[in-house]
């Protein structure tokens, strides 16, 4: 597993792992069943703590994305990944709201924002 732990970001590593983890999921890298490396193993092959990779499975858990088996590991839960993907539409859908709120305010016109978008997203 190809996870990429950035020092110079703003977000804690334990986030990191998360979202990786997530994204991994949710565009099928990691399918249902899949069972995930233990987090010593894990905590090693990143060279940090057990403690960070542990918040990092307890997070994916809580958020239904991971099933942790005693004695046999973690696994990637029979999550519907429609489901999540529509979660995930929810909140970009209010982070678009509010970069076009803050765009009408400052008179960017449509097209202007149209071409941010295809910037960031391009990049």
């Amino acid at each position: 597993m190809d996870i990429i732990i950035s020092n110079s970001s703003g977000k804690p590593i334990y986030e990191q792992i998360t979202n990786q983890i997530k994204n991994m999921i949710i565009s099928g890298e990691l399918k249902s069943g899949q069972s995930l490396p233990s987090m010593r193993l894990l905590a090693k092959e990143l060279r940090i703590s057990v403690i960070t990779t542990k918040r990092a499975y307890e997070d994916l858990e809580r958020d239904g994305f991971i099933t942790t088996l005693v004695g046999k590991g973690s696994f990637v839960s029979e999550t519907n990944t429609e489901l999540v993907k529509e979660e995930q539409l929810k909140v970009i859908e209010e982070y678009l709201l509010k970069a076009v709120d803050n765009a009408k305010v400052s008179g960017i016109k449509l097209e202007e924002l149209h071409d941010i978008l295809d910037v960031i997203y391009n990049e």
